[in-house]
């Protein structure tokens, strides 16, 4: 296949300009030109270049001290925009927070993206839970319930492809990684209409998934529920939780929220 970046198109520049901002994170919140330079692949004039430009629109700081760059938080601002015109989010607001209400535990709202699900709506629990999950956390399709659920709704072939293209490491004693193994973990959620997973990424984590279609009946997401094994049990979960979560399902991907309860939440949604 043709090499996307070889295309006249294609600006080199600006894609560099990107890995700058990509390269920030939790092993490196704070870069000199050197470190910059290295982890974004360029040159230090280069990154000198970009820093520059970058801090004079807002989305760098400089230390005066240490001469080290880190992200403002004008780089929301970018992420955001997304959340802004994604009608689906909008559309599945208010029905993620009628469940979290129902059940108390969190409901998020996950979108694929490449081999990962980036999740891009939450209503959280009010009750204790160990983990923290951030709008545009990425975590990865092979190992969550929402990934499983996504994935089930795919042809067969497509989905092994997916799965076979994904890094699968064993983030808990529970993660599967068996490529035979999550294709039966895949066609069991086809079966049922439902996916799990059992502290596969985060310990003590469980999770219950199902797709949610757009309007050419497409896969277009998974809403899930997330909840400590302190208070359920997978068995639990999948008898008590799996049946609102299928009506919320069904009601995101079929039916327009009321004006009523879209308001808290209007961005621009029109149906």
């Amino acid at each position: 296949m043709e090499d996307p970046t070889a295309s006249p198109l294609f600006s080199m520049s600006f894609s560099k300009g990107i890995d700058v901002l990509a390269a920030f994170g939790p092993d490196r919140p704070l870069m000199n030109l050197p470190e910059m330079a290295a982890a974004a692949g360029i040159s230090k004039s280069s990154a000198q270049r970009f820093a520059y430009t970058l801090e004079t629109l807002g989305f760098l700081n400089k230390d005066l001290e240490s001469k080290r760059y880190s992200l403002t938080p004008k780089i929301f601002e970018l992420g955001y925009r997304y959340l802004l015109v994604d009608a689906l989010v909008e559309r599945a607001n208010p029905y993620l927070l009628d469940l979290n209400r129902q059940i108390s535990e969190t409901v998020n709202l996950a979108e694929p993206y490449g081999t990962d699900m980036i999740y891009v709506a939450r209503c959280a629990t009010h009750l204790t839970t160990g983990v923290h999950m951030p709008l545009g956390r990425r975590l990865p399709i092979f190992c969550t319930s929402a990934g499983r659920a996504w994935l089930s709704m795919l042809p067969p072939e497509q989905a092994r492809d997916l799965l076979k293209a994904s890094p699968r490491p064993k983030y808990t004693p529970n993660t599967v990684t068996d490529l035979g193994q999550l294709m039966d973990m895949v066609a069991e959620a086809r079966e049922q209409g439902y996916a799990y997973a059992n502290g596969e990424y985060y310990r003590g984590d469980l999770n219950v998934a199902v797709p949610v279609f757009d309007k050419r009946g497409q896969p277009a997401a998974a809403v899930n529920i997330s909840a400590p094994s302190t208070r359920w049990t997978l068995a639990r979960m999948k008898r008590e939780l799996v049946p609102n979560l299928l009506a919320t399902s069904r009601l995101i991907s079929t039916t327009p929220p009321t004006p009523g309860a879209a308001a808290p939440f209007r961005r621009g949604y029109t149906g």
